[in-house]
C-alpha cells in the first residue's frame, strides 16, 4: 500500500492508517453496462451521457430487500478489466514495494539505448473499466504512474496492450487506450450522487485474481482525506484490497458512482472503509483527458480554510458567519492579489452561488478554464463586496515555480491577523489549502 498522507498533518497512526489502494490496489468502479449494440451513439461520449437515467435511484423494490446481486453483475462484469503496469524497479536488491512484485516475462520493457544502464522492473496491478465501445479504460494515476508497458486484462482473460492517453495525478485519475480490441462492454457513469445507504458493487483485480465482487453500502459522502485537489470522496464499506484501485463501484442500476482510489487500515489490508472518486469528477477530468491528454485547471491564488463565526468575529467580519471561505493570504502576483483581495476576506458566492467551505471553492475554481471570469461575493469587515477577476493557470501548469510570498504585498496578513489565523511564519504544517 503506498502511503498518500505523509503530509496531511494528521497524526502518524492515522497517516499510517491510510494508504492507497493502488499501485496494485484499489476499489472497482460500476458503471451501467451497455453493449454497444444497445446504444445507437458510438465512441467515447455515450457512457458519459449523464441524461440516462440521471435522477433515477434505485427501485423501490430493490429498496425493500436484497438486490438481485447476479443480475446486475451480469450486465456489468464484462466491462472491467484487470490492469498490469511495469515499472522501473527502484528497489534494486531490496525489497519490492507492496502491490508490486518483480517482472515477468509476460510484460516486455523498451530496451535501453547503448550505454545506458538496466534497471530492472516491477509489475504493479490495480483495476480499470471500459467507458467506451471502442476500447478507452479509465483507471486510478497510481496505478500507472511511471509506467513502461501497461496491459489491460479483460474479463474473457485476454490480454491487450494500452496506451496511456493521459494522467491527472490531482483527481488521481487516467485514462488508457486498449489496442486491438474490437467494440466492448462498457459501463455508464451514474448522472446522480449515491444517497447515503444505498447498496452498492464493487468489482475488481484485487491481488491479480481478477473479476472479483463485493458488495456494500455508501457509508458517507464528500470525505475529507487530503489526498489531491478534489477531497471529496465517497466512503463505502464493501471490501477492497491491493489490486482494486481504478476499478468501479455501482449502484444498483449498473451505473458507476465511484472510481475506487483508497481505504483506510491499520494493517494494510481491506477493514471496511474505503473512498472512490465521484463520477462528477469523473466525468469532467476523464473528458479533458481525452480531449487534450491534460486537464487545465483555473487558479485564483489564494490560500483558504474554512469560516468559521469564532474566527470570522475575531477578524471583525461584523456579520454572522455561518459559512465560506476565508483567505489566509493571497499569493504574490496572482489573480486575487491583482483584484485586491486580502488576507481575512470571506468568500461567501462565487457566480452568485453560495461557497460553503474552502473545499467547495477550490473544487468549483478547479472546475472552471484558465481564463474565465468570475464574481466573488466577499465580506470584508461587515462589509459585502462584489469582485471580478479573470483566472489563470496554476504556475507549475505554466512551468514556473509555484507562488508565494516575496516581500510585502498588498492584502497579505499582518502580525495581528497571522495571529488571530495562527499562521506560523514558515509553515510546517498543513494549515491551508491553495486555490
Amino acid at each position: 500500500m503506498i502511503n498518500q498522507f505523509a503530509a496531511s498533518g494528521r497524526s502518524a497512526a492515522w497517516r499510517n492508517a491510510v494508504v492507497a489502494a493502488g499501485a496494485g490496489t484499489g476499489l472497482v468502479l460500476l458503471g451501467g453496462l451497455v453493449w454497444p449494440q444497445a446504444d445507437t451513439r458510438s465512441g467515447f461520449l455515450a457512457g458519459f451521457d449523464p441524461s440516462v437515467h440521471a435522477q433515477t435511484p434505485p427501485s423501490a423494490e430493490s429498496r425493500g430487500a436484497l438486490p438481485d446481486f447476479p443480475d446486475i453483475v451480469d450486465r456489468v462484469k464484462p466491462a472491467v478489466v484487470g490492469v498490469r503496469v511495469q515499472i522501473e524497479d527502484e528497489t534494486v536488491g531490496g525489497e519490492v514495494p507492496p502491490g508490486r512484485s518483480r517482472s515477468s516475462p509476460s510484460l516486455r520493457a523498451p530496451r535501453e539505448g547503448p550505454g545506458e544502464p538496466h534497471r530492472p522492473l516491477a509489475v504493479s496491478q490495480g483495476s480499470g473499466f471500459f467507458i467506451s465501445a471502442d476500447g478507452y479504460v479509465v483507471t486510478t494515476q497510481h496505478v500507472i504512474n511511471n509506467g513502461k508497458v501497461i496491459e489491460v486484462t479483460t474479463d474473457d482473460r485476454k490480454t491487450h496492450p494500452a496506451r496511456l492517453i493521459g494522467s491527472d495525478d490531482k483527481s488521481d485519475l487516467a485514462l488508457l487506450k486498449a489496442e486491438g480490441v474490437g467494440d466492448v462492454p462498457f459501463v455508464r457513469l451514474a448522472g446522480r450522487p449515491p444517497r447515503i445507504g444505498e447498496w452498492v458493487l464493487a468489482i475488481g483485480n484485487p491481488f491479480g485474481l481478477g473479476g472479483t465482487v463485493t458488495a456494500g453500502i455508501v457509508s458517507a459522502r464528500s470525505r475529507d482525506i487530503k489526498m489531491g485537489t478534489y477531497n471529496d470522496y465517497i466512503q463505502i464499506d464493501a471490501p477492497m484490497n491491493r489490486g482494486n484501485s481504478g476499478g468501479p463501484t455501482f449502484d444498483m442500476n449498473g451505473e458507476v458512482i465511484g472510481v475506487n482510489s483508497a481505504i483506510f487500515s491499520p494493517t494494510g489490508g481491506s477493514i471496511g472503509i474505503g473512498f472512490a472518486i465521484p463520477a462528477d469528477i469523473v466525468r469532467s477530468v476523464v473528458g479533458q483527458l481525452k480531449e487534450k491528454g491534460a486537464v487545465r485547471r483555473g487558479w485564483i491564488g489564494i490560500k483558504v480554510r474554512p469560516a468559521t463565526e469564532e474566527t470570522a468575529q475575531g477578524l471583525g467580519a461584523g456579520a454572522k458567519v455561518t459559512q465560506g471561505a476565508l483567505i489566509v493570504e493571497p499569493l504574490l502576483n496572482s489573480p486575487a492579489a491583482r483584484a485586491g483581495l486580502a488576507a481575512g476576506d470571506i468568500i461567501t458566492t462565487l457566480n452568485d452561488e453560495p461557497i460553503k467551505d474552502d473545499r467547495e471553492l477550490i473544487r468549483k475554481i478547479a472546475d472552471l478554464a484558465p481564463g474565465t471570469p468570475v464574481k466573488l461575493g466577499v465580506l470584508r469587515k461587515g462589509e459585502m463586496l462584489t469582485i471580478t477577476l479573470s483566472l489563470d493557470e496554476p504556475p507549475a501548469s505554466r512551468g514556473e515555480a509555484p507562488a508565494g510570498r516575496r516581500g510585502q504585498q498588498r492584502g497579505q496578513a499582518t502580525p495581528a491577523v497571522r495571529r488571530m489565523l495562527e499562521i506560523e511564519p514558515f509553515p510546517n504544517r498543513r494549515l491551508e489549502l491553495r486555490v
